[in-house]
């Protein structure tokens, strides 16, 4: 038999989520929001940057690098663009499955939700994004292929 839902959020998570449908977010987690990592992980269910299910993309943490460092993620205000690194720690990036599934979600088009990672327990939702672009690069800094991946906030017209 199932267990009850409580707090009715099952459908947060659901077993499989078209490529077209986004996921749904509780009223907690609106935009610009700080939340705890209990409700962060009612949505992202890993503590790997990059949570897929089936080769889709259900949602992305970053820290824009003050934390892990080997992950130099940038945000530019300016025009609203996060330059999000590919998973994989030392060495040079592999297509693993989650960089595979950021590779889908730019044919899929949907947002996805972003969560920023301020400190212990403590993390800022950004609102949801759509990957725009994705590419296999070598990177100086890091002396390593990364993969490099453009995301773009989701509005109303593109969300």
């Amino acid at each position: 038999m199932k267990p009850r839902d409580p707090q009715g959020i099952e459908h947060l998570a659901p077993a499989r989520v078209p490529a077209t449908e986004p996921v749904r977010l509780p009223e907690s987690a609106a935009d610009g929001e700080i939340l705890s990592w209990t409700e962060v992980n009612l949505i992202h269910r890993t503590r790997n940057g990059i949570y897929h299910r089936q080769g889709q993309i259900i949602s992305l943490l970053t820290d824009f690098g003050r934390i892990n460092p080997c992950y130099p993620d940038r945000f530019n205000q300016r025009n609203e663009t996060i330059h999000y690194t590919g998973e994989g720690r030392h060495g040079d990036q592999q297509l693993s499955p989650g960089n595979r599934s950021l590779l889908a979600a730019i044919e899929a088009g949907h947002g996805v939700p972003l969560f920023n990672k301020l400190a212990v327990g403590r993390w800022l939702h950004m609102g949801l994004w759509r990957v725009t672009n994705g590419e296999h690069r070598f990177d100086e800094r890091e002396d390593r292929m990364l993969w490099c991946f453009t995301l773009q906030r989701a509005t109303a017209d593109n969300s």
